[in-house]
């Protein structure tokens, strides 16, 4: 995959450029804050970005939410240190694909980064359990908050039968990309085929 690096920490950057492309990626670039991350994303249309969250002059919150709205398939994974609920939903609910801890071995991060290529989350199962640990405890943290605006309008095609090729068409994107979000969709909502997931959304009142 063609990668850019986005964090504020040169030596970060460094060393994780050189364990991707020791794993055979193609790190096309880095930048040191948000708005050069927006910058170099639609000069280069990576296949992924890897964000941090916090910082200067625009953070990884914004950054994310304006290379969505520019690229909404485009795929960026938070790489961060923070492990509180409500940035790790926040990230979800704006479209993120993905949410990584720095303190991850190079062995897991690169078990992430291949899981992505074959169109899996890239989420661990410790974080997942964490949010769904706390979901009880506030309203902000229920499965179905973590369904970013693109999954739910996927999901919406799914619940009236749709096929992923017409999803696709309706989208204007590949099936590949469709399969990516039903399969997130369902790890979301612990769910364990498109049905269940369309079901439990209604029983919501979200379609």
């Amino acid at each position: 995959m063609r990668i850019l690096i986005v964090d504020d920490h040169s030596l970060f950057r460094d060393g994780i450029a050189g364990l991707l492309i020791a794993g055979g990626q193609d790190v096309v670039g880095q930048a040191q804050d948000g708005n050069e991350a927006v910058a170099m994303a639609m000069q280069l249309s990576p296949d992924l970005i890897l964000l941090d969250l916090n910082m200067p002059r625009l953070s990884g919150f914004d950054a994310l939410r304006q290379i969505k709205q520019n690229s909404p398939d485009m795929l960026v994974v938070m790489l961060t240190s923070s492990e509180e609920n409500e940035h790790i939903v926040n990230a979800i609910r704006l479209g993120a694909d993905g949410y990584l801890l720095k303190h991850l071995n190079s062995r897991e991060f690169m078990d992430m980064i291949n899981r992505l290529q074959h169109g899996e989350p890239a989420i661990s199962g410790e974080t997942t359990m964490k949010l769904l640990k706390n979901s009880g405890n506030s309203t902000e943290l229920k499965p179905e908050s973590l369904i970013s605006n693109r999954e739910l309008e996927v999901l919406r095609f799914v619940a009236i039968g749709k096929t992923n090729r017409e999803i696709a068409e309706q989208l204007s994107i590949s099936e590949n990309t469709i399969k990516f979000h039903i399969k997130n969709i369902m790890q979301k909502l612990s769910v364990s085929n498109r049905t269940e997931a369309a079901m439990y959304i209604s029983q919501r009142g979200l379609l």
